[in-house]
């Protein structure tokens, strides 16, 4: 899955908490969310938008809030992806070491093969479901070797 892919399917599934996410689909979203919010502080700071004694500017906020959401959806799909239930986010309530443990034990893992409790694995679709065609030589080549003569 593309960075764009899985900014687009992330948006596409705002609110969805069922189903499965690829390792792609969720670190891809991540790295996007890390990149909108570098720009919102950065355009907070330009601009002067944070206020006096705020730790975030009004942009980054928004920024936030706006994808908040879509980014525990993908969270609790990744989740679900590694054969676990949602629910295991909440242990990224125990600061630093629940959230270590998430990204090592689940979020890195690779996705279970097949079909899970939570649904089809993602992956199948992706992955080609017919061998290519097999090469023919063209007629009059046999074992590597050209029978008959060539027509001028």
């Amino acid at each position: 899955m593309a960075f764009l892919d899985a900014i687009k399917t992330c948006f596409r599934k705002y609110v969805v908490f069922s189903g499965r996410a690829t390792r792609a689909e969720f670190w891809y979203f991540v790295l996007f969310t890390f990149i909108v919010s570098l720009i919102a502080a950065g355009l907070d700071n330009a601009l002067g938008l944070t206020p006096e004694g705020a730790v975030t500017g009004i942009l980054s906020s928004l920024a936030g809030l706006a994808l908040l959401l879509p980014s525990l959806a993908v969270t609790v799909r990744r989740l679900h992806d590694v054969n676990r239930s949602g629910w295991w986010i909440l242990l990224a309530l125990v600061l630093v070491i629940g959230d270590l443990f998430l990204i090592f034990a689940f979020y890195i893992k690779k996705s279970v093969a097949g079909a899970n409790r939570f649904g089809p694995d993602p992956l199948v679709a992706t992955r080609p479901t017919t061998a290519p065609a097999p090469v023919t030589a063209p007629a009059g080549y046999t074992d590597g070797q050209l029978t008959g003569t060539p027509e001028a």
